[in-house]
């Protein structure tokens, strides 16, 4: 630990030095070291775009982990699907791969993404326009949330192949407002919810009553679109997702990802 900047210079040493202070390992009842897995890899899929092929492998992806490509083949296969695996796995691409392959196919299709937060939306949004920059398509991207300029809104509804919004807009401004986005209501092909496990409790209650209330516009307006979900390591993901969208789920939990060594601590402190 340097003594001027109090930093570690590695992980290894942060934890020594947490190792050798009797405060804090007074309160520690166990101490478990998981050892490093590597990585499992599928070759990207047969038929995928070359486009999109090429606009991963720019990005270093020369393969993908072994969930992912189960997640791709289930969403192929017209499923709906939930993907949980730790943070940092790869879980993006899951939902990502199959809707840009999909508008690569028919450019007239439309995707929604829904967050709980602005943030992880303008992630989100960023992480497309790369992708779709990379592969020279025009794919547009964007997000419909409190924040989106009135003369912008309309551009959205006519033109946005993929509208990133949250609960609460696809309530109380899309929804209700359905007749201006019929271009998205009669073309859409894929509902994409992440964070799936926020939405619980009374909140998520009213969610699932959103998106039942989504489902019959689209079906007014001739569509069915595909739900994959997301999520953090919970244990009941396919119920969970089952009981919010009220469909059959597939459920893709084999994470392929690589394990870096994680530490686990359980504490006991005094009321």
């Amino acid at each position: 630990m340097n003594r001027w900047t109090g930093k570690a210079a590695s992980l290894e040493e942060w934890l020594n030095e947490l190792r050798q202070d009797p405060e804090i390992m007074s309160n520690v009842t166990h101490w478990q070291t998981i050892p490093a897995r590597e990585a499992r890899t599928v070759p990207l899929p047969e038929g995928l775009d070359a486009r999109l092929a090429g606009a991963l492998r720019s990005k270093g992806i020369e393969s993908l982990f072994t969930h992912q490509g189960e997640a791709f083949d289930a969403v192929r296969r017209g499923e709906h699907v939930v993907t949980v695996t730790p943070t940092a796995s790869g879980k993006t691409l899951c939902y990502n791969l199959p809707v840009l392959q999909s508008l690569l196919e028919r450019p007239d299709g439309r995707a929604l993404y829904m967050f709980p937060t602005k943030a992880l939306a303008q992630d989100q949004v960023s992480e497309l326009q790369q992708l779709a920059d990379l592969m020279g398509a025009d794919i547009k991207t964007h997000t419909y949330d409190g924040d989106t300029p009135p003369t912008v809104r309309q551009a959205i509804r006519n033109a946005g192949h993929i509208v990133v919004t949250n609960p609460d807009m696809l309530h109380s401004a899309i929804l209700p407002h359905h007749t201006k986005w019929v271009k998205l209501f009669e073309n859409i092909r894929y509902v994409i919810i992440d964070e799936l496990h926020a939405y619980r409790g009374i909140f998520g209650s009213h969610v699932a009553n959103v998106i039942r209330r989504l489902k019959r516009i689209c079906r007014f307006y001739g569509s069915n679109p595909q739900f994959i979900c997301a999520s953090a390591t919970i244990d009941n993901p396919r119920e969970h997702a089952e009981r919010l969208i009220g469909e059959p789920v597939t459920l893709i939990d084999n994470n392929g990802a690589r394990w870096e060594r994680s530490i686990l601590f359980s504490t006991i402190r005094p009321l």
